[in-house]
């Protein structure tokens, strides 16, 4: 493959550095030849750190400041992390086959260690979630669910000092930085559906650049790339920002793909389904089964 500069734009938390120098790892082994730097690019998300998520409703919130850079050239690759990207990109964008992931589960790290069963009644967990909120209200009733903002560091922190019981993040985020022993107990899909694309990274180029694409062809993770695909199209077919109650995931069991899901409305009412699929059809399956969720939870 001919030199290319290849510039990787990304979000300037630790997490967000972590994921980006792991991808020009992966460039760099693939095109030795290539220039590869990284910008870092601060987005609305980062500068509004008052409000949950879901209350500042803008679907680009991580995104859409990385996007413009894309689209003008001075990005080639935007890395993000696929949960926090709307199921819309921006016209002109595309994301480019996926790397191999990293663990897609939601990890419960308490304050004391033990298991979600050890805590006593109304004891406080955080999260920043309200797809994590609901379904953990779910197992534990009786939790006291509170909000929390901030990166990895900022929410530990915060459960140190505030004396919180606990906090539920994504085991991915934990592990890429090194973090493996603070989590306590990570949920399966069965008792938490994690966010659609968690664990795996968006690489987001622009539309027309085939030279990018080919190459990350070449580095790509087959299965990271349909869990990809099923679990964005069904989010594209809710019709979901990142921020609604709603999550797919899409896991490979026995001899076997199932896709996992849960939605829920304004109003807290969830519902969940469990559907086996078949990867030569996956997205139109995905679809199906998004479209039969919003009917029932219409109802």
């Amino acid at each position: 493959m001919r030199q290319m500069d290849i510039v990787l734009g990304t979000r300037g938390s630790a997490l967000a550095l972590k994921q980006t120098e792991w991808v020009a790892a992966r460039l760099r082994q693939a095109c030795p030849q290539c220039r590869i730097t990284l910008q870092v690019i601060r987005t609305r998300g980062d500068q509004i750190q008052h409000l949950p998520l879901d209350q500042i409703g803008d679907k680009g919130l991580f995104v859409t400041e990385i996007e413009q850079q894309i689209l003008s050239g001075q990005v080639t690759i935007g890395v993000h992390s696929l949960k926090d990207l709307p199921s819309s990109l921006q016209p002109g964008c595309c994301l480019g086959p996926a790397l191999a992931a990293e663990d897609p589960r939601d990890a419960l790290v308490l304050r004391q260690g033990g298991t979600l069963q050890d805590l006593p009644k109304q004891a406080v967990i955080a999260t920043g979630s309200a797809r994590r909120r609901l379904q953990l209200l779910q197992l534990r009733p009786d939790l006291n669910v509170v909000g929390i903002r901030g990166n990895i560091d900022t929410r530990l922190q915060k459960m140190e000092q505030q004396q919180l019981d606990g906090l539920v993040l994504a085991a991915a985020g934990l592990k890429r930085m090194g973090l493996d022993d603070r989590i306590s107990t990570c949920f399966e899909p069965e008792q938490m559906v994690s966010a659609c694309g968690q664990g795996i990274l968006g690489l987001e180029v622009r539309s027309d650049n085939t030279a990018i694409l080919q190459l990350l062809s070449r580095i790509s993770d087959e299965t990271a790339t349909l869990r990809m695909i099923a679990e964005r199209s069904w989010l594209k077919e809710i019709g979901g920002s990142c921020h609604i109650p709603a999550g797919a995931r899409l896991k490979r069991q026995a001899n076997q793909w199932v896709l996992y899901a849960m939605l829920a409305d304004e109003s807290g009412r969830m519902i969940r389904a469990r559907r086996c699929v078949d990867p030569q059809r996956i997205r139109q399956q995905a679809i199906d089964l998004a479209r039969q969720m919003k009917e029932e939870l219409n109802a």
